[in-house]
C-alpha cells in the first residue's frame, strides 16, 4: 500500500531487530514472534497494535542483525508503514521485500504518539492531522510495487502467473 492513513506509534531511535522480533521467541514462528514484538520499548505495542497503524521511529531504525522476522513481524501485525528519518540498509531491503513500507522523512520527530497521520508515498508526503505536510524521500517505482503486490515472493508469483 503506497497510500493510507493510520495510528502513530511513537518509538525512540535505533530500535534494533531483537527489539522488534527477540531471539528468544524465534524458534516458535511469526505467531508467537509477533505477541512478544517491541515488548521491550513498548510493552502495549503487540496487544494494542491495530492493521493500518503506523510505527513513527527515531533515527537509525532496524539496526542490528538480517533477521527477516524484524520486518515480517510489523507485516504480520498489521502495520502500514515505518516512518522515520533513517533505517539500517538490510531492515530497509528486507522490509520492502516482505511487502513493508518504509518512509524516511527527515522530520519524523515532529509527529507525535497517537496522532493520526496519512501517508502518500507515491507523492512522497505525510500528513499530519492538524493539515502539515512532511515530505519523505522518493522511494523508486519498482520498491511501491513490491510493497503493492505483497512483497517480493508475491510479486515474482504474479508475473509467473501472467505469462
Amino acid at each position: 500500500m503506497s497510500a493510507g492513513a493510520g495510528r502513530v506509534w511513537r518509538l525512540p531511535p535505533e530500535v534494533d531487530t531483537d527489539q522488534l522480533a527477540p531471539g528468544h521467541t524465534m524458534k516458535h514462528g511469526i505467531e508467537r514472534t509477533a505477541g512478544h514484538c517491541l515488548e521491550a520499548v513498548r510493552p502495549d505495542f503487540a496487544a494494542g497494535v491495530r492493521r493500518g497503524d503506523v510505527i513513527v521511529a527515531g533515527a537509525h531504525f532496524g539496526i542490528g542483525s538480517s533477521r527477516e522476522q524484524a520486518a515480517s513481524v510489523l507485516v504480520h501485525l498489521g502495520l502500514a508503514a515505518v516512518i522515520a528519518p533513517s533505517f539500517s540498509g538490510l531492515y530497509l531491503r528486507n522490509a520492502f521485500n516482505v511487502g513493508l513500507l518504509l518512509l524516511t522523512c527527515p522530520k519524523a520527530g515532529l509527529i507525535d504518539d497517537g496522532e493520526q497521520v496519512g501517508f502518500d508515498a507515491r507523492a512522497g508526503r505525510i500528513t499530519r492531522a492538524s493539515g502539515e505536510a512532511l515530505p519523505c524521500h522518493p522511494i523508486p517505482g519498482f520498491l511501491l510495487d513490491m510493497v503493492e503486490a505483497g512483497g517480493l515472493l508475491p510479486q515474482l508469483k504474479k508475473r509467473l502467473e501472467t505469462r
